[in-house]
């Protein structure tokens, strides 16, 4: 039991400093973004949606139950969702050279996998301890 729970805070550490990078890289392009009407309005949804990620999940972490964890975690999967919709937007708009957005994409879909699989595993364990009361 002790191992399991040091794993899971290895991985709320890992999850925090992934989700912070991740904000970090969202400031850096937006930066990046051209000073035109389209580069203003793009940078300014991207960069509320992309750093919002993280402040979701450090909210989630700090829930006071299984169904506000959850609410919070989703919510950043809502924000994720935006963002990587912008960032789609700013490639089809060719604000941005395609190759500049994939790694930042691809590491928005490893943490929405993550964010998923954090959210069925709270829904079953809450599941399993309403089955166990019962």
């Amino acid at each position: 039991m002790k191992d399991e729970a040091e794993r899971a805070g290895g991985r709320r550490k890992d999850l925090k400093a992934r989700t912070r990078a991740f904000a970090l890289r969202v400031i850096r392009l937006c930066e990046s973004l051209p000073n035109s009407a389209p580069g203003r309005v793009m940078s300014n949804q991207l960069l509320r949606a992309g750093t919002s990620v993280g402040a979701h999940y450090r909210e989630a972490t700090r829930a006071r139950s299984t169904a506000e964890f959850v609410s919070k975690l989703e919510g950043g999967l809502q924000e994720l969702e935006e963002t990587m919709y912008w960032m789609e937007l700013v490639g089809e708009a060719q604000l941005l050279p395609a190759e500049r957005l994939a790694d930042l994409a691809g590491e928005a879909d490893e943490l929405a996998a993550i964010l998923v699989s954090c959210v069925r595993s709270a829904k079953a364990r809450r599941t399993a301890a309403k089955e166990n009361a019962q």
